[in-house]
């Protein structure tokens, strides 16, 4: 394959993917707000809820770790999370294991939410499965399977992307 084949796939490979992530958080958000705005998701920032499943995933992060993840200051983070454990979504607590460190958690019950509004999406996303050709799908997750292996390996991301050179 040429390098101007493989831009050329890239650059799709990538715009499509963002369509279906840009789908996918458009999705959360109005999971989040069916409730109306009084709910502890509603009016959240893209960057609030992004920073909340960042946390799930993890099921707990310091602020310098989590500065680290989503690329911003650790002030800023510090701001977010005061915010979001005002709100009742996030709590702060101190390690067990070493006290100097405050672990980051999102609440259980907003866990069992989250889970909620991630099973729709599914169902949702599920829909576009049907919609394709059962051959195009299971080629859909072969290829997706690599692509996971490489990360899972290490060799994508570049470490240069996020400020550290290779």
């Amino acid at each position: 394959m040429k390098n101007s084949d493989a831009l050329t796939d890239a650059q799709y490979i990538f715009s499509t993917g963002k369509l279906i992530h840009d789908i996918i958080s458009r999705m959360q958000m109005a999971a989040g707000m069916e409730k109306g705005k009084r709910s502890r998701f509603g009016e959240l920032s893209a960057q609030q809820l992004n920073m909340i499943l960042m946390i799930r995933v993890r099921e707990s992060a310091s602020v310098t770790e989590l500065a680290g993840i989503l690329n911003v200051s650790p002030p800023s983070v510090s701001t977010m999370v005061d915010r979001l454990v005002e709100r009742g979504l996030l709590t702060r607590t101190h390690s067990k294991k070493d006290r100097r460190r405050v672990e980051i958690r999102v609440v259980p019950e907003v866990v069992k939410e989250i889970a909620e509004v991630e099973k729709k999406i599914q169902n949702s996303f599920s829909e576009l499965v049907q919609a394709l050709d059962p051959e195009i799908t299971r080629q859909w997750c072969q290829v997706l399977q690599q692509v996971k292996q490489v990360i899972d390996a290490g060799l994508w991301p570049p470490k240069s992307i996020f400020g550290n050179p290779d």
